[in-house]
């Protein structure tokens, strides 16, 4: 994504999100950088930088000295300025954590609930939050997100079969976290959540172009392009699980095809063969899937890298990659590769909480026009009531 300011008048509260997010994406970074990414003077960045020192949401620090003068600060995000709730609901249960800006874990909880219905999610998620919230009573809580497997909006296939959630077509579910957390509530798909999170926080941080696959109870995938996740129309680009890998091979009960990848490369497929065949056998039978899916992967979006995550153990995650190799010839099949064509990603569930509040950090601090020029309140710009909340 390009980020550039404006010099309309109403673009006070926008270029200070637009540097905020140039610092949220690219820090460390230096006033100077910031303006020749932004295209804003350096001195309207120093000017919104001190707004935004002044409300906790960035920190700067000096590099010791080199040589003659001094090194230019280098400006971060504030992991204390700011918090959100991230949540995940799936087939086997919910999670909720509380995450700061820098994507640390606070705190966290689990209830393993088969196939756990709305009401009962939004119960569970309310309360949890609450609790976790006294972990840090006095931070800025931006909002709410929520991660929830896919694909949507799709007649026949949305929240249908073992590894969706059934029972949740036509829920207002954004509305509903709103009205029983009180905050801003967001909702997203769990595989591009877990691609933000890489994107954001590990070893995708690095990089412009990779495609996220992903081993939850289903499996998925999405592509990150120069630095952004890739949506489509509906918000399913990239669902390859659904994509017959095996000609006439089984049923899928959750889109009606025969031989989907994630009939036999997912955590249900895992949990579901390894109890006839044990964890090896079922390693064996995967791993020609995983190479197959990532020449398929490459010869179709030429990323620079495959990030290989999800919900799986690590252990067996780690055994699928190393039972892959050799990977198959592909448009990828380079010498002068600077990073492995398929890099495993262990942050499992954490990626996926992390991702879900990262909804929420990006949906609050996203760069808008609006407003009513510099007298115009930005709701972003407000430091929490630390006396209140003491």
């Amino acid at each position: 994504m390009v980020l550039r300011g404006t010099n309309q008048e109403s673009g006070r509260p926008y270029n200070r999100r637009i540097v905020l997010e140039a610092i949220r994406l690219h820090g460390p970074i230096a006033r100077g950088e910031i303006a020749r990414r932004v295209g804003l003077t350096v001195q309207t960045v120093s000017t919104i930088i001190r707004e935004l020192e002044d409300q906790e949401f960035i920190i700067g620090a000096r590099e010791e000295p080199k040589g003659r003068g001094y090194p230019a600060t280098a400006l971060t995000l504030n992991p204390e300025g700011g918090f959100a709730i991230g949540a995940s609901v799936s087939p086997i249960g919910i999670d909720v954590a509380l995450v700061n800006l820098s994507g640390d874990i606070i705190g966290q909880q689990s209830r393993e609930i088969a196939n756990p219905a709305p009401e009962l999610t939004f119960t569970e998620v309310a309360r949890i939050a609450s609790e976790l919230r006294t972990l840090r009573p006095k931070g800025r809580l931006l909002g709410l997100g929520m991660a929830m497997p896919g694909p949507f909006d799709v007649e026949a296939m949305s929240f249908v079969g073992p590894t969706t959630l059934q029972g949740w077509k036509d829920v207002p579910i954004a509305e509903r976290l709103n009205t029983v957390t009180g905050l801003p509530a967001f909702v997203g798909g769990d595989v591009a959540s877990a691609a933000l999170s890489e994107r954001l926080y590990g070893a995708g941080r690095a990089l412009q172009e990779f495609y996220y696959l992903y081993l939850g109870v289903g499996t998925g995938g999405r592509l990150v392009h120069g630095g952004q996740v890739l949506r489509g129309s509906r918000g399913n680009a990239g669902e390859i699980g659904h994509v017959p890998f095996i000609p006439d091979g089984e049923y899928c009960p959750s889109c009606g095809n025969r031989g989907c990848l994630e009939r036999y490369l997912s955590v249900e497929a895992f949990d579901r063969r390894s109890k006839i065949v044990g964890e090896e056998g079922w390693i064996a039978e995967a791993a020609p899937l995983l190479r197959t899916a990532v020449l398929a992967i490459e010869n179709l979006f030429d990323p620079e890298t495959i990030i290989f995550g999800g919900l799986a153990p690590e252990g067996v995650m780690k055994k699928l990659v190393r039972a892959a190799e050799p990977l198959l010839p592909s448009v990828a099949a380079r010498r002068e590769r600077k990073v492995p064509r398929l890099i495993l990603s262990i942050t499992g569930k954490a990626a996926l909480l992390r991702g879900a509040a990262a909804l929420a950090f990006s949906s609050m601090m996203a760069p808008r026009i609006g407003g009513a020029g510099d007298d115009d309140p930005d709701p972003l710009m407000h430091k929490p009531n630390r006396e209140k909340a003491a």
